[in-house]
């Protein structure tokens, strides 16, 4: 093999949460991330330290409107056709299926919605590759449940996604059940809904949290497959390699350790069971994992067809307590890697890094692969006249290219597709920011919520329907 197959996928992805808006229109729910403010006390409601999930006078909440994509799905759509979209990853906002979640049946206005959406992207010949559960649950169900740290909310989830599977038959192939899943323990809110009660075991909660949402993506294989058998199902992780700080035998040990932080999501959802690493670490800790009735078999039977995950830099571990020190108390932090380059938004690029990641990957599972997150946030002012020149963003997609085409042409990875994130410009889910700008396509909006969400074509939209065109060829 000299080149990516003729079917490699390619595209870009978004997020409901974080483009659609009409967040009151039709019937929709308030979702989790409605709540959640920009600002500095953003990082605490996702780290599920904040109790009063009621909207604040003082505060902004840009997600609420997001990039209006609810409005202006069509245009968006023929500007991705426009570059030559394969593939467009989206997700689908669980309050506008089930306003509050726990309804006997759904909002069919919200149903329609997607129905459109599908309908647009059927007529330019994309696929919709379709995230389930994307950061995105009805706040009813987070409030009065406790989220997945409650077992009733495998069952919301069941029927909220035998609905999407049922009414998508035939138009939806690929799925994806969850995003980030191995968020769950570092962003409970974020990542399942969960507000931490200080009153009980914090470590507890959360791997009740993990369970339940281990057992939920299981849930949606099965009923995914049994509705229709030529579904293909993945998981969706955040992958990116760990590095040792020196070759010292502790640093090895402390990467292979943090390494595990995301193996083990894979694991039980690829395997079909929890790895021994695991189990003795919960034993150690005095944690139970909350099994029920057939878990175990639910989980061992009904194991994901490919693995998707989000790259976009790796991070480096120390053995040693006095380095970590810098990073103990922020799970998001990293050491400096010396042999990267600068760090821009808390990362360093590391195209050699997706190389080794898939390789990982694939070694370890022997399963298709999807990378359907990566890219990188500039800051970006439109100039009428003038156009985008974002060659930092080219550089960048051009580098983690290289690297995906050397694991597919030269090790032999078996990689279904690539989407790059934020292929127009959105909410950061991490600062909600617009001035964060990882697309192909600016919108006009900043920070403040401020701009007429006017969308422009940057030099990198005009060089990705060139790689696309070349099926990864023509990089220059």
């Amino acid at each position: 093999m000299r080149t990516l197959p003729k079917d490699f996928l390619w595209g870009g992805a978004i997020a409901a949460n974080q483009v659609e808006g009409g967040y009151n229109e039709d019937g929709r729910g308030l979702a989790n991330m409605d709540v959640v403010p920009n600002g500095k006390n953003r990082f605490q409601y996702m780290f599920g330290n904040v109790q009063d999930l009621s909207f604040k006078e003082d505060e902004k909440y840009p997600v609420l409107n997001g990039i209006d994509f609810y409005h202006r799905y069509k245009e968006d759509i023929a500007l991705f056709a426009e570059m030559g979209f394969k593939v467009l990853r989206l997700s689908i906002s669980w309050s506008r299926i089930f306003p509050r979640g726990d309804e006997e049946r759904p909002n069919e206005k919200g149903l329609q919605f997607y129905d459109d959406v599908f309908k647009e992207l059927k007529k330019y010949h994309i696929e919709p590759l379709v995230t389930i559960s994307h950061y995105d649950f009805p706040l009813y169900l987070v409030k009065e449940y406790g989220g997945f740290k409650s077992r009733k909310m495998v069952d919301f989830y069941k029927k909220y996604a035998t609905v999407l599977f049922k009414r998508y038959k035939g138009i939806v192939h690929y799925w994806l059940t969850f995003n980030e899943i191995n968020d769950t323990l570092i962003l409970p809110y974020l990542s399942a809904g969960v507000v931490i009660d200080p009153n009980e075991d914090k470590e507890q909660q959360l791997y009740n949290a993990a369970h339940h949402i281990l057992l939920a993506s299981a849930w949606a294989v099965k009923i995914g497959h049994e509705i229709d058998p030529t579904n293909k199902i993945g998981n969706m992780f955040a992958g990116g390699t760990w590095y040792p700080y020196t070759c010292h035998p502790q640093d090895v040990f402390a990467t292979i350790t943090k390494n595990r932080d995301a193996f083990f999501f894979c694991d039980v959802q690829a395997r079909g069971y929890y790895p021994s690493y695991k189990l003795r670490e919960l034993e150690r800790k005095g944690i139970t994992i909350p099994f029920e009735d057939d878990d175990k078999e639910i989980l061992k039977n009904n194991t994901i067809d490919f693995l998707s995950f989000s790259y976009y830099a790796t991070h480096v571990v120390s053995g040693d307590e006095k380095l970590n020190e810098e990073i103990k108390n922020n799970p998001l932090a990293t050491l400096k890697n010396p042999y990267l380059g600068e760090i821009l938004y808390k990362r360093q690029d590391d195209p050699m890094g997706l190389r080794n990641t898939l390789n990982m990957y694939y070694d370890r599972y022997q399963k298709p692969l999807f990378i359907v997150e990566n890219g990188t946030g500039t800051n970006e002012v439109y100039v009428e006249g003038k156009g985008i020149n974002d060659e930092r963003h080219i550089e960048y997609y051009r580098e983690h290219i290289k690297a995906l085409k050397d694991a597919v042409i030269i090790d032999g990875v078996d990689l279904m597709g690539y989407t790059t994130w934020g292929c127009i410009d959105l909410l950061s889910a991490s600062s909600c920011q617009m001035s964060k700008r990882y697309g192909f396509i600016y919108v006009d909006l900043d920070d403040e919520g401020h701009g007429t969400m006017n969308r422009y074509r940057k030099k990198s939209f005009y060089w990705y329907k060139k790689v696309i065109e070349t099926n990864g060829e023509d990089l220059d």
